[in-house]
């Protein structure tokens, strides 16, 4: 077992940053149609989201507030063309922040389908470097109370959206993948948990308290989980008796997935494979 704060340090030590965004309005059950909108245009046989691979030309979304009473945690909404009703789903940043990759993902989860929030749990702050960056992370993981206060106001966002169909899942990266984890066992009811190489617990007794079946996808040449670990929290997700998909992809490292046009060679098969995965696991989770 490690403790939170001092594990994700380590984790994240492995990770890379980005840039931030526009100007915040208010949403929930008042629909603007108006507003904008992800043409539907799910990726095909074969076929990567565009962010990953770097060919998404430009943010289709909008910035939103969605905790009350907090004007500084500005999150980015990408909802789909159409009348809906759709999933939804909650996406994570890195220890970096919310940059603009995880909002051009926000895009492509828009154009599968699902409304898509990503959230922001650092209340608008960037960081540019590895001392920034754990700076905002530890500062985060310190409050955990807050961490999870955040996320479930970001489903209730969701939820209260008369084109969400009230199924919803909740994805990160490195800190937003354990947050994701934290999150599936403390938070608010949802429906589907994501986690890309993220912070695991091995305890089956606390991971009872997951209601829903797990998604994992997670590194050979990583660390911070290592193989080792990510068995480790397998065995004891069965041995609670939790459903999961989780899978160790060799030759790659900490942090491939969300950036596989660093390395189109070297990333593609296994990022591949994780996005059909990923797409089949939040088809039986949200869509059934």
């Amino acid at each position: 077992m490690f403790r939170f704060q001092n594990f994700v340090t380590v984790l994240c030590v492995f990770a890379t940053a980005s840039a931030c965004g526009p100007e915040a309005q208010n949403s929930g059950d008042d629909i603007d149609t108006s507003s904008p909108r992800i043409a539907l245009s799910p990726t095909g046989p074969g076929e990567m989201p565009p962010a990953i691979i770097g060919n998404r030309a430009s943010l289709g979304g909008a910035a939103v507030r969605y905790v009350t009473g907090d004007a500084h945690t500005i999150g980015y909404l990408a909802v789909p063309e159409g009348d809906g009703p759709f999933p939804a789903l909650v996406i994570i940043h890195e220890w970096n922040g919310l940059v603009d990759r995880v909002r051009e993902v926000a895009d492509d989860f828009a154009a599968e389908g699902y409304v898509t929030l990503a959230a922001d749990l650092y209340r608008g702050a960037v960081g540019t470097n590895p001392e920034e960056n754990i700076t905002l992370m530890n500062a985060a993981t310190a409050d955990m109370s807050t961490v999870v206060g955040n996320l479930n106001a970001a489903v209730a966002f969701l939820r209260a959206r008369s084109d969400v169909t009230g199924r919803v899942g909740a994805m990160g990266w490195c800190f937003g993948g354990g947050i994701a984890l934290s999150f599936g066992l403390d938070g608010v009811d949802h429906e589907a948990t994501a986690i890309f190489y993220g912070r695991l617990i091995d305890d089956p007794e606390a991971l009872a308290r997951m209601d829903h079946e797990v998604y994992g996808t997670f590194a050979s040449l990583d660390s911070g989980p290592s193989p080792e670990q990510v068995t480790a929290f397998q065995s004891a997700l069965e041995a609670a008796g939790i459903e999961n998909d989780l899978h160790i992809y060799d030759e790659v490292n900490h942090g491939f997935w969300l950036r596989i046009d660093q390395d189109v060679p070297g990333r593609g098969a296994a990022g591949l494979d994780a996005w059909n995965r990923l797409k089949a696991y939040l088809d039986r989770t949200l869509n059934d």
